[in-house]
């Protein structure tokens, strides 16, 4: 019998305030969750995490940057370090619980009571930096679920991709003098933050250890196709990962409003499937994915889904998979 994909979430991710207007909204989750429980199949389980902690949060950010989100999620609604990003009522705990799914994700996989899993969560994380919020993010969640599989499980070689809109700055920034994990990145450039750039490759004992693919506006299925073919998979396996993680934004798709991207629904069931298929060659598919971006409600639960079916598929979907939600 083979071993399900997981869906790690809660309704609770939608507690996490901003302003009316502001894309990184509640109804991520409230829209998406009722229909993701109507359309997936019944073979994928749905799971609520446990809340993470504070120590999981150290392993990447400073003290007195989480101590200050602490606090300021004890009143209304405040910008934070950038003009876009906001900490509220809940904030913190939303945050954690985040952290907490990432990491009961993990510990699934791990375990080996699932093949690989999905943590659908917010607010995205992959901007964080080590002491600054930053595009709509507080806390880095993949970065501290890479620290978690190696503090607890002992994995020596994380691989993090990112196919985000954006670059994953504050993901470069933690881990980008650390040889044991190598952050890959596809993001649109120019665009924000601004960083990127295919010179960025880590700095010391790190250096080669980033790759960065920066995707030209109008880049869509077929562009990424090649790209993971001539550079992301070969890059992949020559590391030869122990665990891979995925930030999987899907502001990348054609629909969503703050990029000039033209990925589909089966683009990103693709890029799952050759990124499942690196899993499964190094790591015995040992993969969890930890959403980020993605601001189009209709479309980012349509990628969700198609995600999620080529996380389980046992082979490359035919053409139309994971578009049933319309």
């Amino acid at each position: 019998m083979s071993l399900p994909t997981l869906l790690v979430t809660h309704s609770d991710f939608a507690r996490h305030p901003t302003p009316p207007g502001h894309p990184e909204s509640p109804g991520r989750i409230t829209a998406t969750l009722p229909r993701l429980r109507a359309c997936l199949p019944k073979t994928i389980r749905w799971l609520e995490p446990e809340i993470g902690t504070s120590d999981l949060l150290r392993s990447v950010h400073a003290e007195s940057y989480i101590e200050r989100i602490e606090k300021l999620s004890r009143d209304g609604l405040v910008l934070l370090d950038e003009g876009d990003t906001f900490a509220g009522l809940h904030s913190y705990e939303t945050a954690l619980l985040a952290i907490g799914a990432a990491a009961t994700a993990i510990d699934r996989v791990a375990s080996g009571e699932a093949a690989n899993a999905f943590a659908l969560v917010r607010p995205p994380g992959h901007h964080a930096r080590p002491a600054a919020a930053m595009g709509f993010c507080l806390f880095n969640t993949v970065a501290a679920a890479a620290r978690y599989a190696q503090k607890k499980y002992g994995y020596r070689r994380i691989l993090i991709v990112d196919w985000d809109l954006h670059h994953g700055n504050g993901t470069q920034e933690i881990f980008e003098e650390d040889p044991s994990v190598f952050f890959l990145s596809l993001h649109e450039y120019p665009l924000y933050p601004g960083t990127g750039r295919a010179s960025e490759r880590g700095k010391g004992e790190g250096e080669g250890f980033t790759l960065n693919l920066p995707m030209k506006a109008g880049s869509g299925d077929a562009e990424y196709g090649a790209v993971f073919r001539e550079q992301v998979v070969p890059a992949a396996d020559a590391f030869r990962p122990d665990f891979v993680l995925v930030s999987a934004g899907f502001d990348a798709h054609r629909e969503d409003p703050l990029g000039n991207l033209m990925l589909s629904e089966r683009g990103f069931a693709e890029m799952t499937m050759r990124i499942r298929e690196v899993a499964e060659r190094h790591c015995r598919g040992k993969l969890v994915s930890v959403l980020e971006g993605g601001y189009n409600l209709d479309a980012l639960a349509r990628c969700i889904d198609a995600h999620l079916c080529a996380l389980e598929a046992k082979e490359s979907p035919p053409a139309g998979a994971g578009l049933r939600l319309r």
